[in-house]
């Protein structure tokens, strides 16, 4: 799977989509996408900022800000499904994505949960069909899935 395909999957056709699996590439390729609109939107504000920081009510930087604000929230949903299904190529539930979200709110366990997420994401999915759907790079293997 290829960027823009990766890119065009996840915002269309599987936004809130929270059953199934994503591959490697699928996730990787989003988050390349996600982290450089971010960083598109980041350095405007921070120039902005810098070239009106002479004070006033509103700066065009806090418009800048308020983009990026809404951007993120837009993408949060799609960052969320594209999650559980990369948990669920591993063959692990989403519910545990669940677990380490919450847990990441308590001071310094963040420090644990976030290199574990991304150790999960970095791991290759199970080969074949599992508890959760067909396997995304060999589809033409499609067993019985498990119950």
């Amino acid at each position: 799977m290829g960027f823009t395909e990766a890119v065009r999957t996840v915002l269309k056709q599987k936004y809130a989509t929270f059953s199934g699996r994503a591959s490697r590439s699928e996730y990787w390729w989003f988050m390349l996408f996600y982290f450089l609109a971010l960083f598109g939107l980041i350095i405007p504000a921070f120039v902005l900022a810098f070239a009106f920081s002479g004070g006033g009510a509103v700066s065009p930087a806090h418009y800048t800000v308020v983009i990026w604000m809404l951007f993120t929230l837009a993408i949060l949903l799609p960052l969320i499904s594209l999650q559980v299904r990369r948990f669920h190529d591993r063959n692990i539930s989403g519910w545990w994505y669940l677990a380490q979200f919450i847990l990441s709110f308590i001071p310094y366990v963040v420090l644990v949960t976030a290199p574990v997420t991304i150790v999960i994401s970095m791991l290759p999915g199970t080969e074949g069909p599992n508890k959760f759907g067909t396997d995304p790079l060999r589809p033409e293997r499609s067993a019985e899935v498990f119950a």
